[in-house]
């Protein structure tokens, strides 16, 4: 099964919750709709909220809360966007520029409040309190995540282990927590919960690692951001910390400095350097063994189209080129 049969398989689903997310986004405050419409409606991926929507198919679903837990998955991702813009101070994102640099840093800030309290309203509308515990905790810990990568920024000092507990806190979580969901609307029981819970992790953490492979391999065209942004805010992803380890004394000192210091003044040689000591190919191998682990946690869940799509999903996740 490839991505597009991937979503083909939940298309009905993918409009029904399109839908639902436009009616949720409205606001009588003209620059809440104007900012939540531009961002949402400014690409993605929307994988978040897919891994929802074949997580309640996998377990047999009947029922329309998947949708509004979709969304609500969405509006929480769409918001840690705009607050993390901000904080980075980026420019572009998806191919396009950031909210923040259309209507200012506060705007963003405070419509990223309102997609955070719309998504908690939504999650009571399900009433169900073991979801809105599995979302508030996941909402608590990915700020946590972003306060830790914040005390991170140029610490050149960081290892592999304390890089990965901040992704799993940061980016992991909430595919975690969407892949969960749908063992739980379907009251499965504890293992089977735990097996989801395991594969989104693994899946957000494969995800996360892919995505710093792509900062120093891919085009700005293709991957829809400016190359080197994490170098340039002084961010040590797992390439960069395998090649101050594992690079000779000049080139461990030269990217150090490059943390240390921000920037991509040197950018194409901090490139070389990882490129020469095996680092990209290294972060590649460590998301295939993410990838790995995401699928063998499926291993208790009924054989189904579904569950051959999340195969395909942890797949996709290490194959893609954006």
């Amino acid at each position: 099964m490839d991505i597009q049969q991937l979503y083909n398989l939940v298309a009905e689903d993918r409009e029904a919750v399109d839908a639902l997310i436009r009616q949720r986004l409205r606001s009588d405050v003209v620059l809440i709709n104007q900012v939540s419409e531009y961002i949402i409606n400014s690409g993605g991926k929307r994988l978040r909220p897919v891994l929802v929507l074949l997580s309640a198919g996998a377990f047999g679903y009947q029922g329309a809360h998947h949708h509004e837990l979709a969304a609500v998955v969405e509006f929480i991702h769409t918001a840690t966007l705009l607050h993390d813009d901000v904080v980075d101070e980026s420019d572009m994102r998806r191919g396009k520029e950031t909210a923040n640099n259309v209507w200012g840093n506060a705007p963003s800030v405070l419509v990223g409040d309102f997609l955070y309290s719309r998504a908690f309203q939504m999650m009571v509308d399900v009433q169900n309190m073991r979801v809105m515990a599995i979302l508030s905790e996941a909402t608590n810990i990915i700020a946590e995540g972003e306060v830790m990568q914040l005390l991170n920024v140029h610490n050149a000092d960081l290892d592999e282990e304390g890089y990965l507990e901040v992704i799993r806190y940061k980016t992991a979580k909430l595919f975690e927590s969407a892949a969960q969901l749908g063992a739980v609307l379907c009251h499965r029981s504890a293992a089977e919960e735990e097996a989801m819970a395991h594969y989104g992790m693994h899946l957000g953490t494969a995800f996360q690692l892919v995505d710093d492979v792509l900062d120093y391999s891919a085009s700005s065209e293709e991957l829809g951001k400016n190359i080197g942004d994490d170098l340039a805010e002084g961010k040590p992803t797992l390439p960069l910390i395998y090649a101050i380890n594992h690079g000779s004394d000049e080139q461990a000192a030269l990217v150090r400095e490059a943390v240390e210091q921000g920037g991509i003044g040197r950018i194409e040689e901090v490139r070389q350097a990882i490129e020469s000591v095996g680092a990209i190919a290294y972060t590649a191998r460590t998301a295939r063994g993410e990838a790995d682990r995401a699928i063998a946690a499926l291993s208790i869940i009924e054989e189904s189209p579904y569950k051959d799509a999340l195969i395909a999903l942890a797949d996709y996740s290490v194959q893609r080129s954006f």
